[in-house]
């Protein structure tokens, strides 16, 4: 199933009445088509504006807080950008057309080997996925230009915000609780962090250590 002429344009305005109005990302998510990372029962409903769940107990967010994190995170062409929490990997996807290079991380193994076989099939070239605890971020490949969390931490995880470039940004859902969570924007400066409340959102909570499925 793919999306045709008539159901794009439903999908793009959807987006647009939601506050998705930056053009480098509607035009990322116009190409990358979220019926390839969603199987089973719910892939009829891939084209609606809700969450649906994927392997592992995980979720694959909704097309519009997909659209709103990512233009909040104002890639540009040239920036390195971490993803934590790979998920379908529909947003490292979105973000591979965006950006110089995408590194994402995941505690389940299952969710990385599927989505490296999505990234190969759409013949995607700039994105590493590996199986980590995403919490610690990724040293080894620091410091990043921007880094989007996709699951909630009740504050920005230290080593993460350690591994921010100065001038970098990071956005991510924070909150103690499933009901009460902010998605938050975080810009590093030469003597600290600014921090910016997007809106209200629902997220899976970021949990240390790797899964076990």
């Amino acid at each position: 199933m793919s999306m045709d002429a008539e159901g794009q344009m439903q999908f793009l305005y959807a987006l647009r009445s939601k506050g998705v109005t930056d053009t480098r990302t509607l035009t990322a998510m116009e190409r990358i088509d979220r019926a390839l990372f969603v199987r089973g029962l719910f892939a009829e409903r891939v084209y609606e504006d809700m969450p649906l769940p994927i392997a592992c107990g995980q979720t694959i967010s909704q097309p519009s807080i997909v659209g709103l994190m990512t233009q909040a995170l104002q890639v540009s062409p040239r920036d390195k950008v971490l993803e934590v929490g790979t998920g379908s990997g529909y947003q490292a996807a979105i973000l591979s057309l965006l950006a110089r290079r995408v590194y994402t991380v995941d505690r389940y193994r299952r969710l990385v080997k599927e989505a490296r076989a999505v990234f190969d099939a759409l013949k995607i070239t700039n994105i590493t996925a590996f199986t980590a605890d995403g919490s610690h971020g990724l040293p080894e490949q620091a410091p990043f230009d921007r880094i989007i969390v996709t699951a909630a931490a009740e504050d920005p995880p230290g080593p993460l915000l350690a591994q921010l470039r100065i001038g970098g940004i990071m956005v991510l859902p924070v909150g103690q609780s499933d009901a009460v969570q902010s998605l938050i924007r975080v810009t590093r400066h030469e003597t600290g962090f600014d921090y910016e409340e997007l809106r209200s959102v629902r997220f899976v909570p970021l949990t240390e250590g790797l899964g076990t499925d």
